[in-house]
């Protein structure tokens, strides 16, 4: 009976950061399971296009945040959710260029829905992928990270994908602080430290529509690859 209810009442918000996806964030939101999403929550992190208003046009609560980053945009994110009259069971985060396959929110849900996990990630690497989805850096640094992952906390990973669910007071109970490339790894090395019931599930992802800030310059990729080791030995 407790797991019905459970199922039954279980709210989710969903956290999409977003830097110039005009091109790809209307076929993100309009992709969203709606029956499982109370609010689809857009982040814009200082876009120069048309991001906000397509987001808007499709039905999303666009926001702003004006302080570049992945995490702030995240921070900023889960600052509005929380606030509502009635905060969410649940709060889920997807990336803003249609690589994720959003209508598989509900395996990431449904374990945190029945009481199963409190942290559940989407696996790129256990899931199936198109070719040239993840570059030969993501793979490597995935790698590392993962191996590091296991080598300081014992908490066995296969990927820092961005596609996931947590559920709303695990989140809290890790007191998320960083606002850029480390967001990530410093909630997967908190939630082993913490002891949360993480699960991993494979996830489909696909080419994404456009440019990536991170992996797709060569600055970004060191940058992103300096903060995920600089965070991963700050914590151990």
């Amino acid at each position: 009976m407790e797991n019905e209810l459970i199922v039954r009442d279980c709210i989710t918000d969903l956290v999409i950061p977003a830097l110039n996806e005009e091109g790809a964030i209307g076929k993100v939101v309009l992709s969203v399971p709606k029956a499982l999403v109370r609010n689809i929550i857009v982040v814009d992190n200082g876009s120069t296009d048309d991001t906000v208003s397509v987001a808007g046009k499709q039905g999303a609560i666009v926001l702003s945040e004006s302080e570049r980053g992945y995490g702030a945009a995240c921070l900023r994110g889960i600052e509005y959710s929380i606030s509502q009259p009635q905060p969410p069971d649940v709060i889920a985060f997807m990336d803003g260029d249609f690589s994720d396959h959003a209508e598989e929110i509900d395996t990431l849900i449904d374990p945190i829905k029945h009481n199963i996990a409190d942290l559940v990630l989407g696996s790129r690497v256990m899931g199936k992928r198109e070719k040239g989805s993840l570059t030969p850096q993501q793979v490597v640094g995935n790698k590392i990270a993962t191996s590091l992952l296991k080598y300081f906390y014992d908490q066995s990973y296969t990927d820092l994908g961005p596609f996931r669910a947590i559920r709303t007071e695990s989140l809290l109970l890790l007191q998320m602080k960083d606002r850029n490339y480390g967001w990530t790894v410093e909630m997967q090395i908190k939630a082993a430290k913490n002891k949360l019931r993480i699960l991993e599930v494979p996830v489909s992802y696909r080419n994404r529509i456009g440019y990536s800030k991170v992996s797709g310059t060569i600055k970004g990729s060191v940058m992103a690859g300096y903060k995920i080791i600089h965070t991963l030995l700050k914590h151990s």
